[in-house]
């Protein structure tokens, strides 16, 4: 309980904004036009943290910190059916177009 609790007030999710004017209002990075979702998917495919904050210089390590436990606390939110698993599942594995 100690962990939900210290979630929900943890500073770092202020980092984690959202704008109507950028991509629809789905969660950015500190106001930039660097939606969580695209941090997430570079992690995702084996980019290192100092690669990510090289690679964009406006990120900083926090920021990667306040994405991870976001995209936690947001998991820890969803029920997914069997069917949504494995369509996630089959898309993940997909080859590249």
């Amino acid at each position: 309980m100690l962990w939900y609790g210290s979630l929900v007030t943890n500073p770092l999710l202020a980092r984690i904004t959202s704008d109507p004017a950028i991509f629809g209002g789905k969660p950015i990075i500190r106001g930039q036009r660097f939606a969580v979702e695209h941090l997430l998917g570079y992690l995702g495919t084996g980019m290192s943290e100092p690669e990510l904050l090289e690679q964009f210089a406006f990120l900083e390590p926090d920021d990667i910190k306040a994405a991870l436990l976001y995209a936690g606390k947001l998991s820890g939110m969803t029920r997914m059916s069997g069917a949504a698993v494995g369509a996630a599942s089959e898309e993940a594995e997909a080859p590249a177009r």
